[in-house]
């Protein structure tokens, strides 16, 4: 892109399922600068439209309601109208999207045309809540403006470095031929985090890095020499830690009970797992941490300690993968805002020094 165009504006989107994120940065003299900062949130109820420069002061024509839900092509298009409104004349020249699962195929950035848009639709039974929403970001700039170049960055990229003794399920190969292996994900996160470890540690302290991403999803990531070498997410987004509503790792054994005992079905144990368990479902008040640490109910203290005592236990785990450990890093919601948390994690992983 930098020797194509001199100057023009590049949409970055993260489509998901209940908003539409976006940045915009203006590219001039082959130097591309954040501009604008936004989103559409509660695409299924009353939809808000909020846009901020790079400062955070409100955008021209920066905030719009709703009274009626909003599709992911119309949120979109609200979107390219107001840029078109706003740019000043600067043409849009790409778009770029964060897409969870490249499955084992793709390990890179990625031109999106129509057989790559083909082949990530098929990776949709390996994150069915979010790889659908991803992708109706990317169609419906295709629906727009069919020529605008599109680019895939993928969650599950920085994990292509995790060896196979990290990646592989102890299940039968014709299960594994089929898909069925660990493949992490937060990995546009991490791949930030990775690059910015030489700048921020000295060459001692930088060789065995635990990160950990803590927000309403949550993962840790071993990372040696740069590179991902195990995370706690695996073959979904409900392996490892607890989440806000994601239960993280779980026995397989109580999921057949419900099932066998509970008359369960796929779609209520999707229910529980996703929407109705983790932080929300430890506390019965709420799956923002915020509110858990402001509460005086014990079961949001009980819910905290078992965040904790899960998210430690773990890190444990990846400095066994890394082979020791020389730094920790905080990041996501949690991990940035938390200094209770920080706290509570750091004291109770002083035996590692």
């Amino acid at each position: 892109m930098s020797g194509a165009v001199s100057e023009g504006s590049l949409l970055v989107l993260n489509s998901g399922s209940s908003s539409v994120k976006f940045s915009v940065f203006r590219k001039q003299g082959g130097v591309a600068a954040l501009a604008w900062r936004g989103q559409i949130e509660a695409l299924a109820d009353k939809p808000r439209f909020s846009c901020a420069d790079h400062a955070g002061n409100p955008a021209p024509a920066g905030a719009r309601t709703w009274d009626r839900p909003l599709t992911h092509i119309a949120a979109l298009k609200h979107i390219l109208d107001w840029h078109d409104v706003s740019s000043g004349g600067m043409p849009l020249v790409a778009a770029g999207h964060r897409i969870v699962h490249g499955g084992g195929r793709f390990a890179a950035p990625l031109l999106l045309g129509p057989a790559e848009r083909k082949a990530l639709a098929g990776f949709i039974p390996l994150a069915p809540l979010h790889q659908p929403h991803n992708l109706a970001g990317v169609n419906a700039v295709a629906a727009a403006l069919p020529d605008l170049p599109q680019i895939g960055c993928f969650d599950t990229a920085f994990h292509a470095t995790i060896p196979a003794v990290a990646s592989t399920l102890a299940l039968p190969l014709e299960l594994r031929e089929k898909g069925l292996r660990r493949y992490g994900f937060h990995g546009l996160s991490y791949e930030h985090v990775a690059a910015q470890i030489p700048l921020l540690l000295p060459l001692t302290r930088r060789r065995r890095v635990v990160a950990a991403h803590l927000g309403n999803g949550a993962s840790l990531c071993a990372i040696k020499n740069g590179v991902s070498v195990d995370t706690t997410m695996g073959f979904s987004t409900l392996e490892g830690l607890v989440m806000g509503t994601r239960p993280g790792s779980i026995d397989a054994g109580a999921l057949i009970f419900l099932l066998r005992e509970e008359a369960y079905d796929a779609a209520m144990l999707e229910e529980l797992l996703y929407k109705r368990s983790g932080l929300h479902g430890l506390s019965g008040v709420s799956a923002d941490m915020r509110t858990l640490e402001q509460s005086s109910d014990p079961a949001a203290k009980a819910a905290i300690d078992v965040f904790v005592y899960r998210l430690t236990q773990q890190i444990a785990a990846m400095a066994a993968a890394l082979g020791g450990l020389d730094a920790l890093i905080f990041t996501g919601g949690i991990g940035e805002r938390s200094a209770h948390i920080r706290a509570l994690v750091c004291s109770a992983l002083a035996w590692l020094g």
